[in-house]
């Protein structure tokens, strides 16, 4: 988990959180995955980190490196298997893949080390910034499969090239989400009707639980079309041509500097 805070003195006054960005297996479960490269990719958000980044713009940006697979800091702490397999420590991806070989998924004991070692350190990071009192509005920042999985909110329709969500009114004024809809809009050009509001998310545990308070707190998803595309998506070596990452990285920061804040 990292959160940095730029020396800059006009920068914006957002956090910006990403949590599914990361990539790496935790060591504490390294021997017992059985996830595939591809398999893990497709349960995490990937490039998030890339696009939505922007530390020189803003006061602060928390992430993690883990990958959401393996902890998933967006469910609540106590969202477990077996009543819930794509919970907080899953033990199967939205995809119904298995993440852990036959009998070595986490135990009990395990589950809560990979919560004290990865889970609450985001959480207490995001909580000690809204402390701080330099933040007009967080950012919990997403990618969205462009068809939806099998355990969405949406299973198997074709999802709206952004979503943005403030739990119908309950995280953050509805004036300031179409606000950032309308610049999202404007940024990457496309019809403000392609930008959607709480649908098919609202908003999930984390602006759910860091956006009861004074501070506004809305949810970002880009559709993952955006990026992977054969124009730009190599699907052999799961990379996309980062120029391609700068451009919409550059168009994001666009939609925040048009924020009325």
């Amino acid at each position: 988990m990292t959160a940095r805070r730029p020396g800059l003195s006009d920068v914006l006054p957002i956090l910006l959180s990403i949590p599914h960005g990361g990539t790496q297996i935790p060591p504490q479960v390294s021997d017992s995955v059985c996830l595939s490269p591809k398999d893990q990719f497709d349960d995490s958000d990937p490039f998030t980190r890339e696009i939505y980044d922007v530390s020189a713009e803003v006061t602060h940006v928390v992430t993690t490196d883990i990958a959401r697979p393996y902890v998933d800091v967006n469910r609540a702490p106590d969202d477990r298997p077996p009543s819930n397999p794509d919970g907080v420590v899953k033990t199967s991806t939205c995809y119904g893949q298995p993440i852990y070989q036959p009998g070595r998924e986490p135990t009990d004991e395990l589950t809560e080390v990979l919560l004290q070692l990865y889970y609450w350190p985001y959480h207490e990071s995001l909580s000690n910034v809204m402390a701080g009192g330099d933040v007009a509005i967080g950012l919990d920042c997403h990618s969205m499969a462009a068809l939806a999985p099998p355990i969405a909110p949406d299973p198997g329709k074709e999802r709206p090239l952004f979503c943005v969500s403030n739990r119908d009114g309950e995280t953050c004024p509805t004036p300031l989400l179409l606000s950032l809809a309308r610049g999202i809009s404007r940024a990457f050009e496309i019809k403000e009707s392609d930008v959607a509001l709480n649908q098919p998310f609202k908003g999930g545990y984390i602006t759910r639980a860091h956006g009861t308070g004074s501070v506004p707190w809305a949810q970002i998803e880009i559709n993952r079309s955006f990026y992977l595309d054969p124009r730009w998506f190599d699907d052999t070596t799961l990379s996309v041509d980062p120029r391609h990452l700068t451009g919409l990285r550059q168009r994001f920061c666009s939609v925040l500097s048009e924020l009325d804040l």
